[in-house]
């Protein structure tokens, strides 16, 4: 009986060989489930006009991101949701008085210049959001009108023009003196500040979710706030180092900054050492920045700045290859 021989074709896959139901989107949907507690509040706050600023940001990130995949015929990945984030963050560090032409302009240049000419999402430099703040700010007066808060204050859907003006506690701080408001009210939110920034509590709330559901480690923000907590209660300008503390926890974009900003997975460090020392070096500089610099606010520059600096902190952080030599070991 003549031998029988069977033939088969192997074919094996580029790798990652390990597959996980962790995606983009759902990375990406589970932030915007995280920023839904600050967005609430700041309707309650700020009035509708912060949700439609929101979803108006949200769409227009989207739509030019479209434009510019099919303008360049590449695959077009708006369906990941990491655009409409873009869009949400940069609408949170927005007044809610911000014109929604100049809204418009921010959402194009961090999609645009930011994101799709390096390459699209991944491949980004910095983070997008806060570049499209530091860019928006062209317009000095259009993101520094800050509102009463209050619904009686609210600004109206179409005009600003009779909305209530006020100073934001950092401003009071900027000048070494502690603000008007209580702790309590710079934790709940009942300050005035940009859209999705105020309420600490809120913001820890979301925070609180993207760690139950392992999107995000504790790592960045820890020694972020920690950073600001310490040198704030070594080198206080008010009369009670321990309220001078707190106020500058509270108060500003330092809670959105570190929970949400910092802790993008494409701009921040992925060793644990680079992430320690990333989180350190944002803290520092926005205590400089608060203190030294000509404007209030620091956070936003603070993470650009280390933004920049991620791949020497990555080779900082870089652990020895399994089976290295000793000489290689000790090299390192």
């Amino acid at each position: 009986m003549a031998q029988m021989k069977y033939f088969y074709e192997l074919t094996i896959s580029g790798s990652p060989h390990v597959h996980s139901p962790v995606t983009t989107k759902t990375i990406m949907r589970d932030v915007l489930i995280g920023l839904a507690p600050a967005l609430i509040g700041s309707v309650y706050f700020f009035g509708y006009r912060a949700l439609i600023v929101t979803l108006i940001s949200m769409a227009a990130c989207v739509f030019f991101e479209w434009a510019w995949c099919r303008a360049m015929k590449v695959n077009c990945k708006v369906y990941d949701m990491s655009a409409m984030v873009t869009g949400a963050l940069i609408a949170f560090v927005c007044p809610v008085t911000i014109p929604y032409w100049c809204l418009i302009i921010g959402d194009s240049f961090a999609i645009i210049v930011v994101k799709m000419l390096f390459g699209g999402v991944g491949k980004n430099l910095v983070n997008p959001a806060l570049a499209a703040r530091a860019f928006m700010f062209g317009w000095p007066v259009l993101m520094t009108n800050w509102v009463k808060v209050g619904f009686e204050n609210a600004a109206g859907i179409f005009s600003t023009a009779d909305v209530v003006t006020a100073a934001t506690p950092l401003a009071a701080m900027h000048q070494g003196q502690m603000p008007e408001e209580s702790l309590l009210d710079l934790f709940l939110g009942n300050v005035g500040g940009c859209i999705g920034e105020t309420s600490a509590a809120l913001l820890l709330l979301g925070f609180g979710y993207l760690l139950i559901r392992k999107v995000v480690s504790i790592r960045i923000p820890l020694t972020y706030l920690g950073t600001v907590a310490v040198l704030s209660l070594l080198f206080p300008m008010g009369n009670d180092p321990l309220q001078w503390m707190a106020a500058q926890l509270c108060g500003g974009g330092l809670m959105l900054g570190a929970l949400f900003m910092a802790t993008d997975y494409v701009t921040s460090p992925v060793t644990h050492l680079g992430q320690i020392v990333y989180g350190m070096g944002c803290g520092a500089l926005t205590i400089l920045i608060r203190y030294f610099g000509g404007y209030n606010e620091g956070v936003s520059y603070a993470i650009l700045i280390m933004n920049c600096c991620v791949v020497l902190l990555d080779r900082i952080g870089r652990p020895t290859k399994f089976g290295a030599p000793k000489k290689e070991a000790a090299k390192k």
